[in-house]
């Protein structure tokens, strides 16, 4: 990597982002002022600053103030940023930088240009590259300094409903279940395609009333242990691109092969059925029955029963590749194939109430080809092989059930959780109902219970008691009031009585116990958290910072951080949505994507667990991998599908989250990558720099004409950024992802493009910066650790406070990047620096101009 320092000022220039109408000039003149606002800058501009004395030409520079930067501004940015064009709808004219905290708004969006050399853009007039440094770092302390002679934590918004997420994890460990009930909920809109937990994107209406009601009747009566209404049948299907030709993962029995593992919630004792069919292909004909497999069922490791598939068809076969041919067999071979061979794969067991772990997986055979090695299928045909001396493939797991449920039922997890007491005889009830509702509404509704609130859900007891015929149903229908009440499905921070319109204040510690624990365990208070807000030392800095560290070092903190708040910042979650061309990479599957999304999981749980510098997440020399991964990463010495640490090999290839195939498969199109979507993802989530919107209409990539050799992307690449309006913005995004051009849409190295055109990594970044490939960018993030790091404060802030961040919020991030560099940018650091951060703990009360409920 090096850096270029170019020349002041260029021979040619490139056209300004200026907007195609001005309000006050006519068309025809705009175009004149145009031209010669370029001729004077490109002309007259630089002779002026020579006679007058440039800064950087001074043998002794004064101090750099309010002067010398007005001077730059003058210079730099009001040739496109003034009153009259004000491009992007933005102007400096006006800015009195004497007095720069009233115009803090602006000028936090232009520190964050400066820092990352975006502006000036591309071709125009740009001050020296140690000029940046002077201009941001003055801009910064004046910033810095004028808040904290005012300071502006924001405003808390006034009520903020749980999401999905966090519905799902409250309701499990309030009833101690082990469900999943994400999807029968209204999907969470995200803030700007960042969070989903943003308080003020998340709507709270009629619709979403009924789903929470349907959901809390469900998990209600399993947790309570009521019997269903009915028999159900819940269904478990392993898709079709998912591999079965090794152990499928570590719920899976040792020596087993494909098939799939589930933990299956049993609402009562009583009589299930199992029912397994096998993968078929597009005509229906079961894959691989042509020998003899071996299928076991198992209930929490307990064989349940072993079949024999295979080897055994009647009649006469159709020959060898017979999908489609118009051959087929005898009518015994064909009912066979299509019917037959699984349709006895079931299963009448008795299974207690609770929640129980289902495998259904194949004893592993080794199977070597015989015959002229063959080509791996991708696309349709992967559909239509029907893969007769093949494995075998689990498809389906249905359960159904109860069909006979025991009169005495055995106590679950859940009935444990939620009868603490159970009455002897019937004088005994109300105040056994009484003791548990007290004890789960404590922790649902997050805080002292008061007269009103046990009133009201012991008139809910006593009706589900008077209508269910029991004690159970009575509890089962108070809680399932409890978890459609919005004092459960809201959190509320109302300020304190007549404040003045912007004071300040701070956050009761009820308030803040609910804040900490829904930031680090997506969750509601535990009952030690509960107990300190009451006593009200919770917010005594000791304390807090004790309990901080407390839920970050439980195993709840690390799943948080990395299932919700990593998977969506580093857009894991869209690993569900891949599509992958596999006629061009016949080397995708399922299980590659799980197995990405595995290294990446456990990846970040390590530098959490580790209290690693969250620089690590760049500079690791180590990753997880299983055997499948091992081999697409070209990693030796790995076999089985458990993941273990193990060191890369070569760090000029891997190594850290831009080596890592979840990111960059979820950056590539089905059938090549895109240099485009990666660029603007580091952008976006790394250098906290995001590109603006594209402009609507914009066209697709040119492909290559019929007889034409394709082109390279970067050549098609070329070609967009000729055009003026998409150059401002590719110019800075495009460089970044060629860099990562030696990856391939799923992750591994090459040295040649879809077409076969030599892969070319170099790559640039404004202010002369120039890397060769993935090795140099990641090493260049590395040496800028500040920048990085103030990406990942700004999106944990986010995050944490459950609103965007703004700019009032930049100094109070600037502080907390230079405490965090004292403690080697260590996680732990990094999170309690955030929680005890006024924009945490503080809120300013509505202005006169703003809506106290937003």
């Amino acid at each position: 990597m090096k850096r270029v320092i170019p020349g002041q000022f260029p021979p040619e220039l490139p056209s300004c982002d200026f907007p195609t109408e001005t309000p006050g000039i006519a068309n025809a003149s705009q175009g004149l002022v145009l031209r010669l606002v370029r001729k004077f800058v490109t002309i007259a501009l630089p002779g002026l600053l020579l006679l007058s004395g440039s800064p950087r030409l001074h043998a002794a520079e004064p101090e750099f103030g309010a002067a010398q930067m007005q001077q730059l501004v003058n210079s730099y940015c009001l040739t496109c940023h003034n009153d009259a064009l004000a491009t992007a709808g933005f102007s400096l004219q006006s800015v009195d930088f004497s007095n720069v905290g009233d115009h803090a708004e602006a000028l936090e969006k232009v520190v964050k240009k400066l820092r990352a050399h975006m502006m000036p853009p591309s071709g125009m007039p740009r001050p020296a590259f140690e000029t940046y440094e002077e201009m941001t770092g003055w801009l910064e302390s004046e910033l810095d300094a004028a808040w904290a002679a005012a300071p502006d934590p924001g405003r808390v918004t006034p009520l903020h409903r749980m999401n999905r997420y966090e519905y799902n994890n409250t309701v499990n460990r309030l009833l101690g279940l082990e469900v999943d009930v994400m999807d029968l909920l209204p999907g969470d809109p995200t803030a700007d395609g960042s969070f989903d937990n943003v308080a003020a994107s998340l709507p709270f209406s009629t619709s979403h009333m009924e789903r929470y009601m349907s959901v809390a009747r469900q998990v209600t009566r399993l947790a309570t242990g009521l019997p269903p209404l009915g028999p159900s049948l819940t269904t478990y299907e392993v898709p079709l691109f998912m591999s079965q030709a090794w152990r499928q993962n570590e719920m899976t029995p040792f020596g087993s092969r494909g098939g799939l593992a589930v933990t299956h919630h049993f609402p009562v004792a009583g009589n299930y059925r199992l029912r397994i069919s096998l993968e078929r292909n597009y005509q229906d004909y079961i894959k691989g029955l042509g020998w003899p497999q071996q299928l076991e069922v198992r209930l929490d490791g307990r064989l349940l029963q072993r079949f024999t598939i295979g080897g055994e068809a009647p009649g006469t076969p159709a020959p060898l590749s017979f999908s489609g041919t118009g051959e087929p067999g005898s009518i015994d071979w064909e009912q066979y194939m299509l019917v037959e061979a699984d349709q006895d794969l079931v299963i009448d067991t008795h299974i207690d109430a609770g929640p129980r772990l289902l495998s259904v997986a194949f004893v592993r055979q080794q199977l070597v080809s015989e015959g002229v090695p063959q080509p791996v299928q991708g696309g349709r045909l992967y559909a239509n092989d029907e893969a007769y001396r093949d494995y075998q493939k689990v498809h389906t797991l249905e359960i159904g059930g109860p069909y006979a449920i025991d009169a005495a039922q055995s106590d679950s997890p859940s009935r444990q959780r939620i009868f603490t007491c159970y009455p002897a005889r019937v004088a005994e009830e109300s105040s056994c109902a009484s003791e548990i509702l007290t004890g789960l509404a404590h922790q649902a509704y997050r805080h002292p219970v008061s007269d009103r609130d046990l009133e009201l859900l012991l008139g809910f007891y006593r009706s589900g008691r008077e209508q269910g015929g029991s004690f159970d149903a009575g509890i089962q229908y108070a809680l399932e009031f409890m978890l459609s009440d919005p004092d459960f499905l809201i959190r509320r921070y109302v300020p304190p009585a007549n404040l003045a319109p912007g004071e300040l204040y701070r956050l009761g510690d009820l308030e803040l116990a609910s804040r900490l624990s829904f930031f680090l365990w997506s969750s509601s208070p535990d009952a030690e958290l509960l107990q300190l807000a009451e006593q009200g030392v919770l917010s005594d800095p000791a304390v807090l910072e004790h309990q901080v560290r407390r839920l970050l070092a439980d195993p709840r903190g690390v799943e948080t951080l990395v299932e919700d708040f990593a998977s969506q910042w580093l857009n894991l979650r869209r690993l569900d949505e891949v599509q992958i061309n596999t006629v061009l990479f016949p080397d995708y599957d399922l299980s590659l994507i799980e197995a990405f999304r595995q290294e990446t999981k456990l990846f970040l749980a390590e530098t959490l667990t580790q209290d690693a510098s969250v620089m690590e997440l760049l500079t690791a020399d180590y990753t997880f991998v299983n055997e499948r991964l091992a081999r697409h990463y070209g990693v030796d010495d790995v076999y089985g599908s458990r993941f273990r640490k193990v060191t890369v090999p070569e760090l000029s290839k891997r190594g850290g989250l831009l080596g890592q195939g979840a990111l960059l498969t979820v950056t590539s199109y089905p059938g090549r990558t895109s240099p485009v979507l990666r660029g603007k993802w580091l952008l976006d989530n790394l250098l906290g720099t995001p590109p603006p919107p594209p402009p609507p209409n914009v066209p697709i990539l040119p492909e290559a004409e019929a007889g034409q050799a394709p082109s390279s992307i970067r050549e098609r690449l070329a070609r967009h950024r000729a055009d003026p309006i998409c150059s401002t913005c590719h110019t800075v995004i495009d460089p970044l992802g060629f860099a990562l051009e030696n990856f391939d849409v799923i992750g591994a190295w090459r040295e040649f493009d879809e077409a076969g055109n030599a892969v070319d990594p170099k790559g640039n970044y404004p202010g002369g910066v120039e890397f060769s490939g993935f090795a140099d960018l990641r090493d260049w993030m590395a040496g800028r650790p500040d920048q990085f790091a103030h990406t990942l404060t700004e999106k944990l802030m986010t995050y944490a406070l459950g609103r965007r961040v703004d700019y009032y919020d930049q100094p109070v991030i600037r502080r907390i990047v230079r405490e965090i560099a004292a403690q080697n940018y260590s996680w732990s650091s990094l999170v309690v620096a955030i929680v005890t951060s006024e924009p945490f703990l503080m809120s300013r009360a509505a202005l006169e101009n703003e809506d106290p409920q937003s």
